[in-house]
């Protein structure tokens, strides 16, 4: 039988920890995930001096990916306490340096933060990776299932950046839906896997798009990189590497062939870097590069026909800006929706703007993440992102980032002004 990887678990003595290491040996897999079970979710020491030196000694240098939690990590290091996202980071850096070829130190733990960050380094660069921080007891087990969710995604092929922001997605969205069970007395209880205990049913569509991966929504535009001499590529490049965290290509003057290029160039950009890549309106397009999916608008094919041709994998988001048009989007199957325009652009003409009320009208009616778009820049998206609706999860922008001479510092630019203003509203 062939194994993609092998994911270890509590391992209970020296031992069982040399066996496993003498049989990986004679058996070796493309993929090796270490959780390091040392110190339970709550607090319960469950290793001991001999085992630790055998994790140490034996199993990380034969690691793929390692994904101890702060308590775990601070074990790992003889003590050291980790008390911030840079003690963290710090940490991840001194585990690399151990021998496992990424980590993942799971900051579920930490102290007076706002959100659950876990912090990802390969041995190049570190990525800080958020989720919302959900109060409820149901929390038994979710060390153990992050790193099994890692290891399958890894044995489906993803690369291992993107393995770990889906199965981080998956911990948060399985938190979110069984926050309000009740089973048994004890003082944690378990989550809900399968999405079914609170309600009777799963949610799809919460699997194929990331809300948080909304957040600075990268829209492109032929016509301004040419303005600037750059290709589309080096564009999307260069907007990831400046925080951009989703990709629209939206190319309404690229004749097929050299959009079909330039977004298969883009797509393998994006998933280098773990980010979704839409297409714009082109069916076609998205299914000849396999692009993660599409946006369309009221006037292009309709989402339930989109999602027909597509299949039930692919994020799908819509341009709305009324309630009906944003309760029509869950009724035929989107992930999201796009809202505006909130101020007055030059993308578009005659693009009629609905402003910060409508806004949040559009918000409150919709029953899936929202993403704002519309001339939204450094100088007014603050504005934007406190006017207190939860369910706005980012901002698209076009020319803030691509009718610029560097892309990449304007990116960086926005993403910080985003993410302040995020934090505040928190």
């Amino acid at each position: 039988m062939h194994v993609d990887v092998v994911k270890t678990g509590m391992l209970p003595s020296l031992g069982i920890v040399k066996v496993l290491h003498k049989s990986l040996r004679e058996y070796p897999v493309p993929a090796l995930v270490v959780d390091p079970v040392m110190v339970s979710t709550s607090g319960d020491v469950l290793a001991g001096p001999s085992i630790l030196a055998g994790f140490r000694n034996e199993l990380l240098p034969m690691a793929d990916l390692v994904t101890p939690n702060i308590k775990e990590a601070s074990v790992l290091l003889g003590g050291v306490q980790l008390e911030s996202v840079s003690d963290m980071r710090s940490a991840a850096k001194l585990i690399h340096d151990m021998g496992p070829r990424n980590v993942l130190v799971k900051g579920g733990h930490l102290p007076d933060s706002l959100d659950a960050i876990d912090v990802f380094f390969d041995g190049e660069s570190f990525h800080e990776l958020h989720s919302s921080r959900i109060k409820t007891r149901n929390t038994h087990g979710t060390g153990c299932t992050l790193a099994s969710c890692i290891a399958a995604e890894l044995a489906k092929g993803s690369s291992m950046l993107s393995a770990v922001k889906d199965a981080k997605h998956f911990i948060e969205t399985a938190l979110a839906y069984s926050r309000d069970i009740i089973i048994g007395k004890g003082a944690q209880g378990p989550f809900d896997h399968h999405f079914r205990l609170k309600n009777g049913q799963s949610s799809c569509r919460l699997d194929r798009l990331n809300p948080n991966d909304l957040l600075l929504y990268a829209v492109t535009d032929s016509g301004m990189n040419r303005k600037w001499g750059r290709s589309i590529a080096d564009a999307v490049k260069s907007s990831i590497e400046g925080g951009a965290t989703i990709i629209q290509l939206r190319e309404k003057d690229a004749e097929t062939r050299e959009f079909l290029e330039a977004a298969k160039a883009c797509l393998e950009i994006c998933r280098l870097h773990g980010v979704p890549l839409l297409i714009n309106d082109r069916i076609d397009v998205a299914l000849a590069c396999d692009a993660d999916g599409v946006h369309v608008g009221q006037s292009d094919m309709p989402a339930h026909v989109a999602r027909s041709l597509l299949g039930p994998e692919k994020i799908i988001g819509v341009s709305c800006k009324t309630p009906e048009q944003a309760q029509q989007a869950w009724i035929d199957g989107a992930d999201y929706i796009g809202s505006g325009g909130v101020y007055p652009t030059n993308t578009k003409e005659n693009n009629r703007t609905i402003g910060l009320d409508g806004l949040r009208t559009v918000c409150l009616a919709s029953k899936l993440p929202v993403v704002a778009i519309g001339g939204i820049g450094t100088s007014n998206v603050r504005a934007v992102m406190e006017i207190g609706v939860p369910n706005l999860k980012g901002v698209a922008v076009v020319s803030a980032l691509f009718d610029r001479e560097c892309v990449l510092t304007e990116t960086r630019k926005l993403h910080a002004v985003i993410m302040e203003a995020t934090s505040l509203v928190k």
